[in-house]
């Protein structure tokens, strides 16, 4: 099975199952069909997570290709995230090609060539825009329209026929099928100090970015120890190695001292338990900064957790930063994709790769049809932070792909983009599934919300209004979205193993074009 935020990129992975492959071969294939029909969402210059399931030796293993900052990256040049928003400047060392390979050369059964055809196929044919992909173009490729030198190549390199794009419009993109094919025979030292890696950084130069060949050079990618948590019975499996996982840890072990499952289900205290524990849980991230798993261990600490449940019961209205060390802008929730994928060997996989911001930073390298990512925006530039990036550390990655076992026997992969909200609206989704039983469909289809600094909190307008009037008498800030289903608060895809069975059940976000293939 495979649930994937676009039902070609599903299709190409199940191709993959189809001819005799396993959930890793079948991975590569979706992430790179991803690739060519979400070129806004992510692509081989990008980074992502994947937390598995391997069934020949029965644990969960973490690969991290979120590459740490650049060895060039100039601190004290910067003081503002802005300044990192698009432009060669923003851009980081791509991961993401590195991570596929690594899956498929760990674990996986096919080759290179094979597990990339789809994904050529699609490139040099051109794929059908649906209504998300039409209105995520015309929406976004406008925004870069400031930086002209961008704009123009990107417009050269997705649109040849111009804005704006219609429902069906075919787009083709014949350099990054010639780019996959090349790097499926040369394999990922085509850019990892090869002829691709070079071109890159030499037209990057020549816009004023600072990456190396070296930067490129040393992108490894890395297999961890997840950060394992109880919670209701299972075992909550999420990179250690990155914020977003701790703080999804964090808020589910404090919200298992609440009895939820007893309470009106999108009720006010159903929803302000959970938007206090989130919001605690992201002081707490923030606090501590990068935190590997000793750390984060520690501050998992029955101590702690006692602390915060404590001050999620006393109904003071709680205020507080969601996204980095000081109040920030509200800015757009980045643009990731995540897709988990099941087998009949019982391997299951969840993987979460991003771009950054829509289209990234913005640098379409000409005559490649790659698109490079802009992760230095994450990055916490602000001179008094405690959590100043300096070459070497790791980039505050927000992603959170988790697997979930019972009796070490795996039994839910999930995952979903939207940046620093990732680990809030994933818990949204963990409570309707386990605390309140609902199917894993409907529990993804629930409404949500997307906190922000402060006491400020998005959400969607299926909750009832007088809900909403009683959250703001406990102190939210809450503004009603004009729309029941937005991508502010994630779109996730995500599989349930039933181990006694073998049965699988696998649901698609409707906030995406998610589509789930099962076989």
């Amino acid at each position: 099975m495979v649930a994937a935020a676009h039902p070609l990129a599903a299709q190409a992975g199940a191709r993959l199952l189809i001819q005799g492959g396993n959930a890793f071969d079948a991975a590569v294939a979706t992430a790179a069909a991803l690739n060519v029909v979400e070129p806004f969402m992510s692509g081989l210059a990008g980074f992502g997570l994947a937390t598995v399931w391997v069934a020949s030796e029965q644990r969960v293993r973490v690969l991290d290709f979120a590459p740490p900052m650049p060895a060039s990256f100039p601190v004290g040049r910067y003081t503002s995230r802005l300044e990192l928003e698009r432009g060669a400047q923003a851009a980081s060392t791509p991961g993401n090609l590195a991570g596929w390979c690594e899956l498929l050369s760990r674990y996986g059964r096919k080759s290179l060539p094979d597990v990339l055809a789809p994904a050529i196929t699609l490139a040099q044919d051109g794929f059908a825009l649906s209504d998300f992909g039409r209105d995520e173009i015309n929406e976004q490729v406008p925004l870069l329209e400031p930086w002209p030198e961008l704009h123009s190549a990107l417009v050269k390199n997705y649109l040849p026929d111009g804005m704006p794009v219609k429902l069906g419009g075919i787009i083709p993109q014949p350099e990054l099928a010639q780019t996959l094919a090349e790097i499926s025979e040369l394999g990922p030292e085509h850019l990892y100090g090869g002829k691709l890696g070079r071109r890159i950084i030499d037209y990057l130069r020549t816009l004023g970015g600072g990456l190396t060949l070296a930067d490129f050079a040393s992108v490894k990618p890395h297999w961890l120890d997840p950060l394992t948590v109880s919670y209701r019975g299972l075992e909550l499996h999420v990179p250690a190695s990155q914020c977003g996982g701790f703080q999804l840890a964090l808020t589910l072990k404090i919200l298992e001292g609440y009895d939820l499952g007893r309470l009106r289900k999108d009720g006010a205290d159903h929803l302000d338990t959970v938007y206090r524990a989130i919001r605690l849980a992201a002081g707490e991230r923030i606090t501590n900064g990068h935190l590997g798993l000793d750390q984060s261990t520690d501050v998992l600490s029955d101590t702690v957790i006692a602390r915060l449940r404590q001050r999620v019961s006393d109904g003071r209205p709680i205020t507080g930063p969601t996204e980095q060390w000081m109040p920030q802008d509200r800015a757009d929730p980045g643009h990731t994709t995540s897709f988990s994928i099941g087998d009949a060997e019982g391997n299951l996989i969840c993987i979460t790769q991003s771009l950054g911001s829509p289209f990234g930073s913005g640098v379409v390298v000409p005559g490649t049809g790659v698109c490079l990512n802009n992760h230095l925006h994450w990055a916490d530039v602000q001179p008094a932070s405690p959590n100043l990036a300096k070459p070497g550390d790791a980039l505050p990655v927000t992603m959170a792909p988790s697997l979930a076992t019972r009796s070490n026997r795996p039994v839910l992969a999930l995952g979903t983009p939207g940046s620093y909200g990732i680990p809030q609206t994933q818990a949204q989704a963990f409570v309707q599934y386990v605390e309140f039983g609902l199917p894993l469909q409907q529990a993804i289809e629930a409404p949500r919300a997307r906190l922000w600094d402060g006491r400020f909190i998005q959400a969607e307008n299926r909750i009832a209004p007088e809900t909403i009037a009683e959250l703001k008498r406990r102190g939210h800030e809450i503004e009603i979205l004009d729309t029941g289903w937005t991508m502010l608060c994630g779109g996730m895809q995500a599989i349930a193993l039933d181990p006694e069975t073998g049965v699988m059940t696998g649901a698609a976000d409707p906030r995406r074009d998610g589509y789930v293939v099962a076989l």
